[in-house]
């Protein structure tokens, strides 16, 4: 980075932190402090209010505004695609708003800029599939439930599971404390307090339904952190599988979640799972028919096999 890149990225950094040594500038741009100490100086002179504190650090003076700045192309492009993206899997409300800032951003553009990022935002496409039926449910649940972990609200709502509780039952209604959301392989997730199991449980969006906003707060423990979060791995039996050649690319592309390890042989995939349960994997091994074997445990094969009599006897 030449030093008039890094001019500006530390009044950016100043911008978004209020505090900063000229030891964590100097780790962030990999240079020395004392580059740091000329660099401020050189703002200094250049008319950037940089204000510093000893033993504190440095910061913008209060007021104090970047000029214009300008991109590249390829942050042009960057920026656009981040605003397709948006309307494409967030709510309707942040939907609107990335419209707006991709018409502000291409406003500003200069036009050889504008029109070699256009060109090059043409090669790529955000493809809607059958799938959205379910993400336009996941929308509607969406904006509500940001709202309720945004004023720390909790919410109620009847959430199915895929593999139905020990008393047999696949739907329950939870009352638990939003923390946040993530968006995980293509689906949206709830990570939050469920008052019922009394820990922290994740739902999908795509299986709640009659969500209901309480007027109950809660406070967020100051100890959770959602970029920082490591939900706990209780994924403890292993499956192993054999995908003959004909399907091995499609399995292989299936992106599963419990998928461990794959590996390649003559005679097709050798691939190894981990899961809670054998029975999250059934409707997965089915689908791939008679491609595929599985190899253990044994009470596994033994579910997919009686699994294949009941549909054999509905023939």
């Amino acid at each position: 980075m030449n030093k008039t890149d890094r001019l500006l990225a530390i009044v950016l950094e100043l911008q978004r932190n209020k505090v900063l040594r000229a030891e964590d500038l100097a780790a962030t741009f990999e240079t020395s402090v004392r580059t740091i100490y000329r660099d401020i100086q050189a703002l200094s002179e250049a008319g950037v209010s940089v204000i510093g504190a000893p033993g504190q650090g440095y910061s913008l003076m209060e007021g104090y505004f970047l000029p214009p700045v300008s991109f590249t192309v390829e942050e042009a492009v960057a920026l656009l695609i981040g605003t397709d993206f948006i309307e494409h899997w967030f709510d309707a409300y942040y939907g609107s708003k990335s419209r707006t800032s991709r018409g502000k951003i291409e406003a500003i553009l200069p036009e050889p800029i504008c029109s070699e990022a256009s060109r090059i935002r043409k090669s790529f496409r955000l493809i809607t599939t059958a799938k959205d039926v379910v993400r336009i449910q996941e929308k509607a649940f969406l904006e509500a439930i940001r709202r309720a972990i945004l004023e720390e609200r909790k919410i109620r709502f009847r959430y199915s599971k895929r593999i139905a509780e020990v008393d047999g039952n696949r739907q329950s209604v939870r009352t638990v404390a939003p923390y946040g959301l993530v968006l995980h392989q293509g689906s949206w997730v709830l990570i939050a307090w469920c008052e019922l199991r009394q820990e922290i449980r994740h739902f999908r969006l795509s299986r709640m339904s009659e969500l209901i906003d309480l007027e109950d707060r809660f406070m967020l423990p100051a100890d959770f952190h959602l970029d920082v979060y490591q939900p706990p791995d209780d994924r403890n039996i292993r499956v192993r599988i054999q995908v003959q050649p004909d399907i091995a690319d499609k399995v292989r592309e299936s992106n599963n979640f419990y998928i461990e390890t794959v590996e390649d042989h003559t005679e097709g995939l050798l691939v190894t799972f981990r899961v809670r349960e054998p029975e999250e994997l059934l409707h997965s091994v089915l689908a791939w028919g008679s491609s595929v074997v599985v190899l253990e445990p044994e009470s596994f094969r033994h579910r997919v096999r009686d699994e294949l009599e009941k549909t054999l006897k509905r023939y």
